[in-house]
């Protein structure tokens, strides 16, 4: 599952490469998704699409759709918005709220996948993942500086980023170890 596609590039290039895995993408703008799977057909080319679904819903009451019978392996979050006002914190994808909300379809050993650009979020969100009872396997300050830390997938704004150079931070946490 990726929260908060944007433009769907990194949603485009995991599922092509792994055909055996079925994706849930969502983003709040509709407008979005259908850049998303215009950028999704692209990739496909000729081949069927048939491991990526498109949700627009806001990621807030993701609980209205998804429950404990939904079982998802991972959870990416890429460049989300880093609500840096305090008053709208609680809005950050990686809010504790949220995270805990992520446990109930989240599985057992189950990972989310982290990155931004924004030293503040990361910081915020390593507290929050504690606090949500989520074990941090991997950290870095400099994702393009650790070989080997994932199979990273370079996102639009991540290439916009480290052009200016700003490092990217990334996580890896699980649930439930």
């Amino acid at each position: 599952m990726e929260l908060g596609c944007g433009k769907g590039i990194f949603a485009a290039k995991i599922a092509v490469r792994n055909p055996d895995i079925n994706y849930m993408i969502i983003d709040i703008k509709s407008e979005m998704l259908g850049l998303a799977k215009r950028n999704i057909e692209n990739e496909y080319g000729e081949e069927p699409i048939d491991n990526v679904i498109l949700m627009s819903q806001e990621i807030a009451i993701i609980d209205n759709i998804m429950n404990e019978k939904d079982v998802v392996d991972r959870i990416y979050i890429n460049f989300c918005n880093p609500w840096p006002k305090r008053t709208h914190q609680k809005r950050r994808l990686t809010h504790t709220q949220l995270l805990e909300k992520y446990k109930v379809f989240l599985k057992k050993d189950g990972e989310i996948y982290f990155k931004t650009d924004d030293d503040e979020l990361f910081s915020s969100s390593l507290k929050y993942f504690e606090e949500a009872g989520y074990d941090i396997l991997k950290k870095t300050y400099d994702l393009h500086e650790e070989n080997g830390f994932w199979d990273n997938i370079v996102t639009e704004h991540e290439e916009m980023f480290s052009k200016e150079g700003i490092k990217i931070k990334a996580l890896i946490a699980v649930l439930g170890k």
